[in-house]
């Protein structure tokens, strides 16, 4: 815990100074004068904080990923066959999805039923699984996953969802700078000579909250679409009986795991399931697992 709070931390310090060394070279942390906001300034330095700092994590994506949750990389020295099996499943399944490099597999201690692909880049991925997947699922259901997760990096689904996020964190900021430089504009003496920092500095972070929870929408609307985009893709690797099958016993292990369910929920980016139908869905980034079997039987019939 202390180990993945330290590195969440130093991480974070780091994007910060890079960012503001940027933007002060720029020059675009001088948005604000005398005479109120420079509004393609301030975009120019909203988009360099949201893009910026959402590319930099995507490019340290693997690396946390192998820092933070225990990740045994398989190599072809392994005598684990289960671990062998994996590493050339993932192999095949990389080719035929004509990527340029075939991504590391892992596998990582969990009792969760859980795989994720992380990676900067098609040419520099990976692939992890959980020992809870692999304890509950066989090698056919496992492939259903392992396809998923491969036609997300086919995809180019971490980019995308890096540059989407990127934009939305930018606009989030944008606005919420403004709106908080009006309030505290019109809340002023006639006396004073400028908006309040105090106020502009809560109501700003009251509008970060607010505008981020709007934001979220988008992006979680973004991720479900392509969690059908990448079911479809591990369809046409390796059936759609496979990835069918694969969601089947997922939902069997959700609805009879109520501990699972919770830790689910924490774990959402990660995950290869989502939440049942309901106004919660708006914020969950992947579709219930109901509507992905009903979407691939649909497709196939």
């Amino acid at each position: 815990m202390f180990k993945r709070f330290g590195l969440f931390f130093l991480v974070n310090v780091g994007v910060m100074i890079t960012i503001s060394v940027i933007t002060s070279i720029l020059g675009l942390n001088r948005y604000m004068s005398s005479q109120g906001i420079n509004y393609p300034m301030l975009m120019g330095f909203c988009l360099v904080w949201g893009l910026v700092g959402s590319f930099i994590s995507l490019m340290m994506s693997k690396m946390i990923a192998k820092w933070t949750m225990g990740l045994q990389i398989i190599d072809g020295q392994s005598n684990n066959q289960e671990a062998i099996w994996l590493m050339n499943t993932v192999r095949r399944l990389s080719q035929s999805a004509n990527l340029p490099k075939e991504p590391e597999v892992a596998i990582y201690e969990s009792p969760e039923v859980n795989a994720f692909a992380t990676g900067p880049s098609r040419g520099n991925s990976l692939v992890a699984v959980s020992t809870g997947l692999l304890s509950r699922m066989d090698q056919s259901e496992v492939e259903g996953v392992l396809a998923h997760e491969v036609s997300h990096i086919a995809n180019g689904d971490m980019v995308t969802m890096t540059l989407i996020q990127g934009v939305i964190n930018a606009f989030v900021m944008f606005f919420a700078k403004i709106v908080a430089w009006a309030v505290a504009n019109a809340m002023r003496s006639s006396d004073d000579e400028g908006p309040s920092f105090l106020v502009s500095f809560l109501v700003e972070m009251v509008l970060y909250i607010l505008f981020g929870m709007l934001g979220s929408i988008i992006v979680n609307w973004f991720s479900r679409q392509r969690e059908f985009r990448a079911d479809a893709g591990a369809s046409k690797l390796v059936g759609s009986n496979k990835m069918v099958a694969a969601l089947r016993k997922l939902e069997g292990v959700v609805a009879g795991d109520e501990e699972h369910i919770e830790h689910h929920k924490s774990m959402a980016s990660l995950k290869i399931s989502g939440s049942k139908k309901s106004f919660s869905e708006l914020f969950s980034t992947h579709p219930s697992l109901r509507d992905r079997i009903d979407r691939l039987q649909s497709s196939r019939a």
